[in-house]
C-alpha cells in the first residue's frame, strides 16, 4: 500500500511537472501577440508563412487575423477578413482550408516536441506514456480526416440542401424528416445526432452512409491506430490508478463503433462508448467526437480528439454546484407539474457529474478551429441519466489567453477605455477573483446544460433546428440564477460586466456559422440588457449598474419562461423568435433599439474588428 501510494505522489508530481511545462509553452505562443506592438521573429516568420500559403497581403489586420488563427485557433477573425476583400464563397473555402492545413501542422509539430520532451525526461509512468503516444497517433489520423469530413459534409451537402431550397431551412428539415434521413436512437426515436452523412445514389435521392463507409480510406487510419493503442496497453500495467481495463475497454467501443456501418445502430454504439469512457476517472482524460456544433441540419458529429489534463494544484472543487441544485429545486417547485420530477433527474446529474480543471494536452481533427473554454460531456442524456457527465474547465488556458492577447480598438470604441482597463487589470491584478467570475459563469454555464433535459428533449424541440440556438442561453443563464439565488454582493458588477462583454463580443460572430449558437445566445441577452436598461448606447455601452435588480428579474422571468418551454418539449423556434427575427438568412434582433445597436456594432466590427490599440 505504501508502495502504491509512493508512485501515486510521484505520478501527480510528474503531472504538475507537464502542466507547469504546458504553461511555459502556451506562454510562449501566446506572446506572439507582441508581434502587433513590436518586434517578435518567430511570429514573424510564422505570420508571413501564413499569409504566404493564404495568399493574403499583409497589414496590421490580416496579420492580426493569422494570430488569432495560428495562436487561438479562431476562424472568425479570418472570416470577417476574407469577406471584406470580396471574395467568392468557393474562393474563401478554399482559404479556410489553406489556413486549417497551416495551423493543423503547425500545432502538431508542438504536440510532436511536447511528447519528445515528456520521453526525454522519462515523467508519468510507461502505461501513460504509451497512452499519450497512441493519443497523438490517432489524432494524425483524425487530422487528417478533417478536411474531407467538412468538405462532404459543410461544404458539399448542406451547400447543395441549402442552394436547393433557396435557404429556406425549415423546408430542408421537413425534407430530412420526411425522408428519415436523421439517425434514430436506442429507443428507435429520432436521434439528436448524428454519425452518418447524406450521399446521393444514382436517382439523385439521399442516402445514408455512415463514417465508416462514407470516409472508408481515413476510417481504416483511425481503426489501425486505435489497434496500435490498445496493443501498446495491453503489454503495460496502470500501477497508479488501475483502470487498465477500463482503459482498453474505452478504446475498443470506440473501435467498434467507428467501424459500424449500420446507421441507425450508430447512437447506440456509440452510447457504448460514453458509457465506458464515463468508466475513466485519470486525472488524463481523452476527448473523443462528442459535439455537434458545425453540422445545422442533421448534427453530424465533429472529428474531435483530444488529451486533457488536470491542474493537480487546482482540484478543490467548484461553490456552483450545490448553487445550481438550490436554485433549480425552488425553481422547479414553483413551476410544478412534471417539473420536479425532472429537475430530480437532472440533479442526481449535476451531483455525480466529474469536474476536471484543467487544460489541452494534445488537440488535433476539428479542435483545430477551435478549443472550447469548458464543456459538459456526454450529450447522449440517456447515458448522462445512467451515469452523469463530466465537465471539462479550462480556467488557465483562458486567463493566460486573455492575457496576452492586445486590447482591440472595436472594444475600446464600444465599451470604452475606462472598462476596457478594468477588465484587463481584473485579470492582471487580481487573478483569484477571475477565477471566481469564471466559477460563476463558464462553470455556471456547463452545470446550466444539464438543467429541464430529458431523453427526446432535444430532439422534439429541433424540428425547425433551432434547439442549439436557445440551449447555449439557457446554460449561461442557469449559471447567472444561480448566482441570484446566492448572490456575493462585492461580486454583482463583475458578473454585470461579464455578461455585458460576452453578449457583445458574441456579435462578431455573426458570419460564422460552427457558432451560430453563441451568437444566439448574444442576441436574446442584449434584448434582456436593454429592456432592463441595465445598459443604454450613446456612442459608447454605458452601464447603469442601479438596474441591477431589473436585469435580475427581466432574467428570472425569461428564464423561467425558457424551462417551461424544455418541460412542455415545444419547438425551440417558437421561443427564439420572440427575441430575434430572420432577414435574409441573418437572425437580428427583434427589438428595433437593440437591432440598430447590433447593426451598427457588426458593421464597425467589420470595418476594424483587427485592429488593436495601446491603452493609456
Amino acid at each position: 500500500m505504501q508502495d502504491q501510494e509512493r508512485e501515486k505522489k510521484h505520478f501527480m508530481e510528474d503531472l504538475q511537472t507537464i502542466y507547469d511545462e504546458l504553461q511555459k509553452r502556451q506562454a510562449q505562443l501566446n506572446g506572439y501577440y507582441a508581434l502587433m506592438e513590436g518586434e517578435h521573429k518567430e511570429a514573424d516568420t510564422v505570420v508571413t508563412d501564413f499569409l504566404s500559403d493564404t495568399e493574403l497581403e499583409r497589414s496590421d489586420e490580416s496579420a492580426m487575423a493569422a494570430l488569432t488563427r495560428i495562436v487561438n485557433l479562431r476562424e472568425d477573425a479570418l472570416e470577417q477578413v476574407l469577406q471584406k476583400r470580396g471574395l467568392s464563397d468557393d474562393e474563401v473555402i478554399a482559404k479556410r482550408e489553406e489556413a486549417y492545413l497551416f495551423v493543423s501542422r503547425f500545432h502538431r509539430a508542438r504536440h510532436k516536441a511536447l511528447l519528445s520532451w515528456i520521453e526525454e525526461h522519462q515523467l508519468l509512468d510507461p502505461f501513460y506514456r504509451a497512452l499519450i503516444r497512441g493519443v497523438d497517433a490517432v489524432g494524425e489520423a483524425m487530422s487528417g480526416w478533417q478536411s474531407a469530413w467538412t468538405a462532404h459534409i459543410i461544404h458539399g451537402v448542406n451547400r447543395e440542401l441549402y442552394r436547393s431550397f433557396n435557404g429556406d431551412e425549415e423546408k430542408i428539415f421537413e425534407l430530412l424528416q420526411r425522408e428519415g434521413l436523421y439517425d434514430l436512437d436506442e429507443d428507435g426515436c429520432v436521434g439528436d445526432r448524428c454519425y452518418s452523412v447524406l450521399h446521393r445514389d444514382e436517382e439523385g435521392n439521399y442516402q445514408r452512409l455512415s463514417y465508416a463507409e462514407a470516409f472508408r480510406d481515413e476510417v481504416s487510419g483511425i481503426l489501425a491506430a486505435l489497434t496500435e493503442l490498445i496493443k501498446a496497453l495491453e503489454r503495460e500495467e496502470d500501477t497508479v490508478f488501475g483502470q487498465k481495463a477500463q482503459w482498453i475497454t474505452y478504446l475498443l467501443a470506440m473501435k467498434i463503433a467507428f467501424a459500424h456501418t449500420k446507421p441507425d445502430e450508430l447512437i447506440r454504439y456509440w452510447a457504448d462508448v460514453d458509457r465506458a469512457w464515463m468508466a475513466i476517472t485519470t486525472p488524463l482524460q481523452i476527448g473523443h467526437p462528442l459535439e455537434y456544433y458545425e453540422d445545422h441540419y442533421r448534427k453530424a458529429v465533429a472529428l474531435e480528439w483530444d488529451l486533457r489534463i488536470v491542474n493537480p494544484r487546482l482540484q478543490e472543487g467548484s461553490d456552483t454546484r450545490s448553487s445550481i441544485k438550490a436554485f433549480a429545486t425552488k425553481l422547479a417547485e414553483s413551476i410544478g407539474g412534471n417539473a420536479p420530477e425532472v429537475i430530480a433527474n437532472n440533479l442526481l446529474q449535476v451531483e455525480g457529474t466529474q469536474l476536471y480543471i484543467g487544460q489541452p494536452v494534445l488537440y488535433y481533427g476539428a479542435e483545430f478551429n477551435g478549443l472550447f473554454s469548458a464543456q459538459v460531456v456526454p450529450n447522449d442524456e440517456t447515458v448522462s441519466s445512467e451515469l452523469g457527465k463530466k465537465i471539462f474547465a479550462y480556467a488557465d488556458f483562458v486567463i493566460a489567453s486573455k492575457k496576452a492577447k492586445p486590447a482591440m480598438r472595436i472594444s475600446v470604441e464600444t465599451m470604452g477605455e475606462a472598462f476596457v482597463r478594468k477588465q484587463r487589470n481584473l485579470i492582471e491584478r487580481e487573478p483569484a477573483l477571475w477565477h471566481k467570475i469564471y466559477d460563476i459563469s463558464t462553470i455556471g454555464h456547463e452545470f446550466g446544460h444539464i438543467l429541464w433535459i430529458e431523453g427526446e428533449t432535444e430532439s422534439a424541440m429541433n424540428e425547425t433546428g433551432q434547439f442549439k440556438n436557445i440551449e447555449e442561453f439557457k446554460a449561461t443563464t442557469g449559471g447567472l440564477m444561480a448566482f441570484f439565488d446566492n448572490e456575493i454582493p462585492e461580486l454583482k458588477k463583475h458578473i454585470v460586466d461579464d455578461l455585458v462583454s460576452r453578449a457583445i463580443g458574441l456579435m462578431s460572430w455573426r458570419g460564422v456559422g460552427e457558432v451560430l449558437p453563441y451568437y444566439s445566445e448574444g442576441l436574446i441577452h442584449l434584448d434582456l440588457l436593454f429592456k432592463s436598461a441595465v445598459i443604454s448606447y450613446d456612442e459608447t455601452i454605458r452601464i447603469d449598474y442601479g438596474q441591477y435588480e431589473m436585469m435580475k428579474a427581466h432574467y428570472q422571468a425569461a428564464y423561467r419562461d425558457l424551462a417551461s418551454h424544455y418541460l412542455r418539449q415545444e419547438d425551440a423556434g417558437n421561443y427564439l423568435y420572440r427575441y430575434v427575427i430572420k432577414k435574409e438568412g441573418i437572425y437580428l434582433p427583434r427589438d428595433e433599439l437593440v437591432r440598430e445597436f447590433v447593426e451598427h456594432y457588426y458593421r464597425r466590427y467589420r470595418e476594424i474588428g483587427q485592429e488593436t490599440v495601446v491603452l493609456a
